[in-house]
């Protein structure tokens, strides 16, 4: 959910164009959403754990 929020406001950003300094750029901040992204897909911070599932 996170990095849907940080692509739309990229993509308002850069729509709009809006002039931002270089640190909120459209392109920052895609990327950072594409990080996000990267760190769910690989789990971190899915609260789920394979040793503390007991059956």
């Amino acid at each position: 959910m996170a990095s849907a929020v940080l692509f739309f406001i990229a993509f308002l950003i850069n729509a709009a164009e809006i002039s931002t300094n270089d640190t909120f750029a459209s392109t920052n901040i895609m990327l950072l959403g594409l990080m996000v992204l990267a760190l769910q897909l690989a789990g971190v911070g899915s609260g789920w754990s394979a040793r503390g599932r007991r059956r």
